[in-house]
């Protein structure tokens, strides 16, 4: 059978690019737009709106993008039963997470899966955490390590790894107060002074309700999307933030922060495998599943 159209179609729905698609899918860009064209003849329906400037996905192509994920999924299941006899798994499996997971869970975990699945091709997409699960949840991915939310959605599995402190930072060589740095650390020591917080996900919940417990209003300086960046704008000194240890514990610059003791803690990350459960019954990611107790239980 020839996925190709649908690896490709599928390519371009998410990119929504096809100088970008057409270099995942290591083909010419002319060569993807003649595939989706006799994709759009064979089905008699538009599946992208594009000018010059810009490409969508119709209301078909939406529709055709659930059904290509779905026949995929269900090529990849049924092709490795019917090589179960040689123990061979074959197929992809997409993963995403951060740079720092990228570097510490992922690496070990790739590191033993790799020698008894060769035949696996494994696509690491690197970003911010915080779209991590909504990946999942739209199929963009068949797995990312997350931190786990303080309520799964419906259909989401989650296996842990490993639970990392939130901790706060502030840079050695600053500006700020001395009573920032006095110990422990206090909401109210912390009024007035310039914050690097995350745009959005579990550590900016967290410190929100850790500063309304405390009866200050935080000065959000700048708000970013990735833990990283944070420790970058610290280390310069533009104020404090507050990011996972394993990302502090993993950064370059960590010999240019310097960590803070707050009162109360703040709720520790629990960091896991996120995956759709449905997904559970695809042997490839049964594989990875399994691979990843066998090193947590080591």
């Amino acid at each position: 059978m020839d996925l190709r159209p649908l690896k490709q179609f599928l390519a371009l729905a998410e990119s929504l690019h096809f100088h970008r698609a057409s270099l995942e899918c290591h083909v010419s860009p002319s060569t993807l737009s003649r595939t989706i064209k006799q994709l759009e003849e064979q089905l008699g329906v538009a599946l992208f709106e594009r000018d010059n400037r810009s490409v969508s996905l119709t209301a078909q192509g939406q529709k055709f993008q659930s059904y290509a994920k779905d026949a995929l999924s269900q090529w990849g299941i049924i092709h490795n039963e019917l090589l179960n006899e040689t123990q061979e798994l074959q197929g992809s499996l997409s993963i995403y997470c951060s740079v720092t997971a990228s570097y510490s869970f992922v690496y070990e975990i790739l590191k033993q899966f790799r020698p008894k699945y060769p035949h696996i091709e494994i696509k690491l997409h690197t970003g911010d955490p915080e779209p991590a699960i909504q990946r999942v949840l739209s199929e963009q991915e068949d797995l990312a390590m997350a931190a786990k939310p303080d309520s799964l959605p419906v259909g989401l599995a989650f296996q842990p790894i490993a639970i990392s402190p939130l901790v706060f930072i502030a840079p050695i060589k600053s500006s700020l107060p001395d009573h920032v740095y006095k110990q422990p650390l206090t909401a109210s020591a912390l009024e007035g002074v310039p914050m690097i917080v995350q745009e959005k996900g579990v550590a900016r919940k967290r410190l929100d309700v850790w500063f309304q417990a405390g009866n200050t209003k935080p000065k959000i300086y700048a708000q970013v999307a990735g833990n990283e960046a944070i420790v970058s704008m610290v280390s310069l000194g533009f104020g404090v933030g507050v990011v996972p240890a394993i990302v502090l514990e993993n950064s370059p610059l960590a010999g240019s922060v310097q960590r803070l003791n707050a009162t109360p803690e703040l709720e520790p990350y629990h960091v896991g495998l996120c995956l759709l459960e449905k997904k559970l019954k695809n042997p490839l990611v049964h594989a990875f599943c399994n691979q990843l107790q066998e090193m947590l239980s080591e």
